[in-house]
Protein backbone atom coordinates (compact mmCIF):
# COMPACT_ATOMS: atom_id res chain seq x y z
CA UNK A 1 0.00 0.00 0.00
CA UNK A 2 1.23 3.55 -1.14
CA UNK A 3 2.35 5.73 1.98
CA UNK A 4 -0.28 8.36 1.32
CA UNK A 5 -3.46 5.86 1.19
CA UNK A 6 -1.73 4.32 4.56
CA UNK A 7 -1.62 8.14 6.13
CA UNK A 8 -5.04 8.45 5.05
CA UNK A 9 -6.42 4.93 7.09
CA UNK A 10 -4.66 5.82 10.09
CA UNK A 11 -6.25 9.48 10.05
CA UNK A 12 -9.66 7.59 9.65
CA UNK A 13 -8.79 5.36 12.36
CA UNK A 14 -7.82 7.93 14.74
CA UNK A 15 -10.98 9.86 13.99
CA UNK A 16 -12.86 6.61 14.45
CA UNK A 17 -11.49 5.77 18.09
CA UNK A 18 -11.94 9.62 19.17
CA UNK A 19 -15.31 11.14 17.66
CA UNK A 20 -18.74 9.63 17.87
CA UNK A 21 -20.00 10.75 15.05
CA UNK A 22 -16.72 10.10 12.59
CA UNK A 23 -18.89 8.85 9.91
CA UNK A 24 -20.25 12.71 9.43
CA UNK A 25 -16.56 13.84 8.50
CA UNK A 26 -15.16 13.68 5.51
CA UNK A 27 -11.34 14.48 5.06
CA UNK A 28 -10.20 16.58 2.10
CA UNK A 29 -7.01 15.63 1.12
CA UNK A 30 -5.22 18.83 0.37
CA UNK A 31 -3.23 18.27 -3.28
CA UNK A 32 -1.75 21.58 -3.52
CA UNK A 33 1.90 21.57 -5.13
CA UNK A 34 1.58 17.62 -5.44
CA UNK A 35 1.83 16.04 -8.76
CA UNK A 36 -0.93 14.27 -10.09
CA UNK A 37 1.51 11.22 -9.45
CA UNK A 38 1.50 11.23 -5.59
CA UNK A 39 -2.30 11.82 -5.70
CA UNK A 40 -3.17 8.83 -7.71
CA UNK A 41 -2.70 6.55 -5.38
CA UNK A 42 -5.58 7.81 -3.54
CA UNK A 43 -7.68 7.98 -6.08
CA UNK A 44 -7.40 4.23 -6.95
CA UNK A 45 -7.79 3.94 -2.84
CA UNK A 46 -11.61 5.55 -3.58
CA UNK A 47 -10.95 8.75 -1.79
CA UNK A 48 -13.06 11.00 -3.42
CA UNK A 49 -12.36 14.65 -1.81
CA UNK A 50 -9.70 16.70 -2.92
CA UNK A 51 -8.40 20.19 -2.05
CA UNK A 52 -6.90 23.15 -4.28
CA UNK A 53 -5.48 26.42 -3.46
CA UNK A 54 -5.13 27.98 -7.47
CA UNK A 55 -7.42 27.75 -10.07
CA UNK A 56 -5.03 27.30 -12.58
CA UNK A 57 -2.90 24.36 -10.82
CA UNK A 58 -6.14 22.49 -10.36
CA UNK A 59 -7.42 23.39 -14.12
CA UNK A 60 -3.99 21.77 -15.26
CA UNK A 61 -3.91 18.39 -12.43
CA UNK A 62 -7.34 17.76 -12.55
CA UNK A 63 -9.30 18.09 -15.92
CA UNK A 64 -8.56 14.92 -17.29
CA UNK A 65 -8.98 13.32 -13.69
CA UNK A 66 -12.56 14.24 -13.50
CA UNK A 67 -13.52 13.45 -16.30
CA UNK A 68 -12.39 9.73 -15.32
CA UNK A 69 -13.69 9.61 -11.83
CA UNK A 70 -16.57 11.95 -12.08
CA UNK A 71 -17.55 11.09 -8.54
CA UNK A 72 -14.45 13.04 -7.54
CA UNK A 73 -14.93 16.75 -5.80
CA UNK A 74 -12.76 19.20 -5.94
CA UNK A 75 -12.53 21.78 -3.23
CA UNK A 76 -10.92 25.42 -3.56
CA UNK A 77 -9.76 26.07 -0.38
CA UNK A 78 -7.84 28.79 -1.12
CA UNK A 79 -8.83 32.71 -1.92
CA UNK A 80 -10.34 33.13 -5.20
CA UNK A 81 -10.19 36.27 -7.15
CA UNK A 82 -13.25 37.53 -9.25
CA UNK A 83 -11.31 37.27 -12.60
CA UNK A 84 -10.44 33.62 -12.21
CA UNK A 85 -14.40 32.70 -10.87
CA UNK A 86 -15.64 31.82 -14.27
CA UNK A 87 -12.33 29.08 -14.60
CA UNK A 88 -13.27 28.34 -10.89
CA UNK A 89 -16.54 26.80 -11.66
CA UNK A 90 -15.34 24.65 -14.92
CA UNK A 91 -13.39 22.75 -12.62
CA UNK A 92 -14.43 23.06 -8.92
CA UNK A 93 -17.41 21.88 -6.80
CA UNK A 94 -16.99 23.49 -3.58
CA UNK A 95 -15.51 27.43 -3.24
CA UNK A 96 -14.65 27.50 1.03
CA UNK A 97 -13.68 31.08 0.60
CA UNK A 98 -16.24 33.50 0.00
CA UNK A 99 -15.78 36.66 2.34
CA UNK A 100 -17.01 39.51 0.81
CA UNK A 101 -20.16 40.32 -1.56
CA UNK A 102 -18.79 41.29 -5.07
CA UNK A 103 -17.15 37.53 -4.79
CA UNK A 104 -20.44 36.50 -4.40
CA UNK A 105 -22.06 38.53 -7.23
CA UNK A 106 -19.43 37.16 -9.57
CA UNK A 107 -20.48 33.49 -8.67
CA UNK A 108 -23.89 33.93 -8.93
CA UNK A 109 -23.42 35.52 -12.19
CA UNK A 110 -21.27 32.88 -13.65
CA UNK A 111 -23.54 30.07 -12.29
CA UNK A 112 -26.18 31.72 -14.43
CA UNK A 113 -23.96 32.00 -17.36
CA UNK A 114 -22.46 28.08 -17.28
CA UNK A 115 -25.90 26.77 -16.14
CA UNK A 116 -24.04 24.75 -12.78
CA UNK A 117 -24.28 25.09 -9.14
CA UNK A 118 -21.56 24.80 -6.51
CA UNK A 119 -21.32 25.15 -2.99
CA UNK A 120 -20.36 27.87 -1.12
CA UNK A 121 -18.43 27.87 2.12
CA UNK A 122 -18.39 31.64 4.01
CA UNK A 123 -15.04 31.97 5.20
CA UNK A 124 -15.07 33.93 8.74
CA UNK A 125 -11.61 35.34 9.93
CA UNK A 126 -12.40 34.31 13.47
CA UNK A 127 -9.24 35.42 14.96
CA UNK A 128 -10.16 38.86 13.53
CA UNK A 129 -6.35 39.07 12.26
CA UNK A 130 -5.55 41.56 9.61
CA UNK A 131 -3.45 39.38 7.58
CA UNK A 132 -6.01 36.99 7.13
CA UNK A 133 -9.14 36.66 4.24
CA UNK A 134 -12.81 35.64 6.14
CA UNK A 135 -15.74 38.42 6.97
CA UNK A 136 -15.60 39.31 10.45
CA UNK A 137 -18.41 37.22 12.41
CA UNK A 138 -20.23 40.46 13.21
CA UNK A 139 -20.82 40.88 9.33
CA UNK A 140 -21.70 37.19 8.93
CA UNK A 141 -25.46 37.98 8.73
CA UNK A 142 -25.37 40.76 6.04
CA UNK A 143 -23.78 38.33 3.67
CA UNK A 144 -25.26 35.56 4.40
CA UNK A 145 -28.71 37.23 3.58
CA UNK A 146 -27.02 38.59 0.42
CA UNK A 147 -25.77 35.25 -1.00
CA UNK A 148 -29.14 33.52 -0.05
CA UNK A 149 -30.73 36.37 -2.37
CA UNK A 150 -28.15 35.39 -4.75
CA UNK A 151 -29.87 31.81 -5.10
CA UNK A 152 -26.14 31.00 -4.05
CA UNK A 153 -25.58 26.98 -2.30
CA UNK A 154 -24.35 28.09 0.92
CA UNK A 155 -24.12 25.16 2.97
CA UNK A 156 -21.22 26.07 5.61
CA UNK A 157 -18.68 28.61 7.34
CA UNK A 158 -14.61 27.78 7.14
CA UNK A 159 -12.40 29.20 9.22
CA UNK A 160 -8.57 29.58 10.06
CA UNK A 161 -7.74 29.46 13.72
CA UNK A 162 -4.94 31.69 15.19
CA UNK A 163 -1.56 29.55 15.39
CA UNK A 164 -0.47 31.33 18.27
CA UNK A 165 -3.69 30.23 20.18
CA UNK A 166 -5.15 26.75 21.33
CA UNK A 167 -7.77 26.48 18.30
CA UNK A 168 -10.39 24.86 20.71
CA UNK A 169 -11.95 27.89 21.25
CA UNK A 170 -12.22 29.74 18.03
CA UNK A 171 -13.75 25.96 16.89
CA UNK A 172 -16.58 26.72 19.81
CA UNK A 173 -17.25 29.80 18.33
CA UNK A 174 -17.83 28.62 14.56
CA UNK A 175 -19.74 25.49 16.28
CA UNK A 176 -21.97 27.94 17.67
CA UNK A 177 -22.12 30.51 14.50
CA UNK A 178 -22.96 27.50 12.29
CA UNK A 179 -25.98 26.45 14.36
CA UNK A 180 -27.11 30.13 14.47
CA UNK A 181 -27.44 30.17 10.89
CA UNK A 182 -28.54 26.54 10.79
CA UNK A 183 -25.90 25.44 8.66
CA UNK A 184 -24.73 22.09 8.54
CA UNK A 185 -21.49 22.28 7.40
CA UNK A 186 -17.97 23.15 8.73
CA UNK A 187 -14.73 23.66 7.21
CA UNK A 188 -12.46 23.28 9.53
CA UNK A 189 -9.15 21.46 11.20
CA UNK A 190 -5.76 21.06 9.74
CA UNK A 191 -3.09 18.07 10.15
CA UNK A 192 -2.20 19.64 13.19
CA UNK A 193 -5.38 20.07 14.67
CA UNK A 194 -8.29 18.41 13.26
CA UNK A 195 -9.29 15.83 16.00
CA UNK A 196 -9.68 19.44 18.02
CA UNK A 197 -12.17 20.40 15.11
CA UNK A 198 -13.61 17.06 14.78
CA UNK A 199 -14.82 17.28 18.57
CA UNK A 200 -16.36 21.10 17.27
CA UNK A 201 -18.68 19.59 14.99
CA UNK A 202 -15.88 20.22 11.87
CA UNK A 203 -17.59 18.14 8.72
CA UNK A 204 -15.13 18.83 6.26
CA UNK A 205 -11.40 18.57 7.71
CA UNK A 206 -8.49 20.02 5.77
CA UNK A 207 -5.54 17.35 5.50
CA UNK A 208 -2.07 18.14 3.59
CA UNK A 209 1.23 16.95 5.11
CA UNK A 210 -0.16 14.55 7.10
CA UNK A 211 -1.30 12.86 4.19
CA UNK A 212 1.32 13.38 1.88
CA UNK A 213 4.23 14.35 3.93
CA UNK A 214 5.90 17.68 3.75
CA UNK A 215 5.99 20.08 0.80
CA UNK A 216 9.55 20.58 -0.93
Amino acid sequence: MHKSTTNLDLIREDLKSKIKNYKNIKIIAVSKTFPIEAIKPLIEHGHLEYGENKVQEAINKWTEIKIAYPNIKLHLIGKLQTNKVKFALKIFDYVHSVDNKKLAKKIADEELKQNKKIKIFLQINIGNEEQKSGINKDYLQDLYSYCKDLNLDVVGLMCIPPTEHKPEIFFKEMDLLAKKFNLLELSMGMSSDYIEAAKNSATYLRIGSNIFGKRS
